[in-house]
């Protein structure tokens, strides 16, 4: 525990800090999150997790922090605009279904090890200020509910789209944390400022927003292009449409995106031309290609098997141009049976009268 210090005097001090190590906002929350922990449990009983099993296997650890680090009293929350700038419209890429998509915050690099580095930084600082204290540093790598802990921090509210909505960013920003012993005082939590709103539940694609707050993850695109390890379900695969690596569709619609800062960060600016890129170009990588082209990137973590399984799909959700009906026949015997399970989807879908002239399926 860290020697005696006038908290109210440092929490400014940590804000000007936090800005200058490139995180947007910085916010206090206490540990405590028992309607989480019980829409959580509602959630995984209802299956809704689909195959992402450690989502069960940490149970309530997720909802209380201080059984996942003991001593913790307060969360400092921080935030870190990550859309690019100059980024041409999710819905004029979403029409050209010959380019994919990628969701926006995997254009450039991985952003955890980015901001761990940094929130470390800012622990750096605070350790010497207060003369040591207690504390963990987590970007997306614990049992963690880095949303509601970002509410209660007051970073935002969580909108009908399962996403931290903040009135002047948002919702395209990343979230880290810092579990601490030191009593900061508590950040007010903002209103909810939804209302009556229902845009991103009606935009969804694959209806995966089952109502305010509430995500199927099994129906969601996100989930089955990233963390669905197997093969899509075939009647969600027309839905998908050429977005390849995740979905942005709940953000773009949303009014209070009109509000989100581009990002200064140059890591996080698009690489290998990703935000451009035609579809049969990417499906034509091989392993060492993709393995290249996708270093230091979130992509990366797909694996190429999963990579063409995803690229396949929106393939045979295109028009049936002769260069993709080529490079999906010069997959067909790939080593993977999931690949050569969504690529003989794809080359059947491109062979039924009209597909040529088809826009969207």
């Amino acid at each position: 525990m860290a020697q005696a210090f006038d908290s109210t005097r440092l929490l400014p001090t940590l804000r000007q800090w936090a800005h200058e190590l490139g995180f947007n906002e910085l916010g206090v929350a206490r540990p405590a999150l028992a309607e989480d922990e019980r829409h959580l449990l509602r959630w995984l009983q209802d299956g809704r997790h689909g195959t992402m099993t450690w989502m069960a296997r940490h149970g309530v650890k997720r909802a209380r922090p201080e059984r996942l680090v003991p001593g913790t009293v307060r969360i400092l929350s921080v935030r870190m605009d990550y859309r690019p700038p100059d980024l041409e419209a999710d819905d004029a890429l979403l029409a050209d279904n010959r380019r994919a998509f990628i969701a926006r915050y995997a254009l450039g690099r991985d952003y955890h090890k980015l901001m761990r580095k940094r929130l470390q930084a800012l622990a750096n600082r605070i350790d010497t200020a207060v003369g040591g204290f207690g504390y963990r540093v987590f970007v997306d790598s614990a049992p963690v509910l880095e949303k509601a802990l970002a509410r209660n921090a007051g970073l935002g509210w969580i909108g009908k789209n399962t996403l931290v909505l903040n009135r002047h960013a948002g919702s395209y920003f990343f979230l880290g944390e810092i579990f601490t012993d030191l009593p900061l005082p508590e950040s007010e939590p903002v209103d909810d400022l939804c209302g009556s709103c229902r845009a991103c539940i009606d935009v969804c694609p694959t209806g995966a927003i089952t109502g305010p707050q509430q995500l199927d993850a099994r129906r969601c695109i996100s989930y089955l292009t990233i963390e669905h390890e197997g093969s899509i379900p075939e009647d969600l695969r027309p839905a998908i449409g050429n977005r390849v690596f995740g979905c942005d569709d709940c953000q773009a619609v949303c009014p209070w995106n009109r509000y989100a800062q581009p990002t200064d960060e140059a890591d996080f600016h698009p690489r290998h031309g990703l935000e451009d890129a035609s579809l049969v170009a990417l499906f034509r990588w091989d392993e060492a290609t993709f393995l290249k082209r996708t270093e230091g990137s979130a992509i990366r973590r797909l694996g190429h098997e999963r990579w063409l399984r995803n690229l396949a799909v929106a393939l045979g959700n295109g028009p049936a141009d002769a260069d993709a009906i080529e490079a999906l026949r010069e997959r067909l015997e790939h080593p993977s049976a999931m690949v050569r399970e969504h690529v003989t989807w794809a080359l059947e879908r491109l062979s039924r009268p009209g597909a040529a002239a088809a826009a969207h399926p």
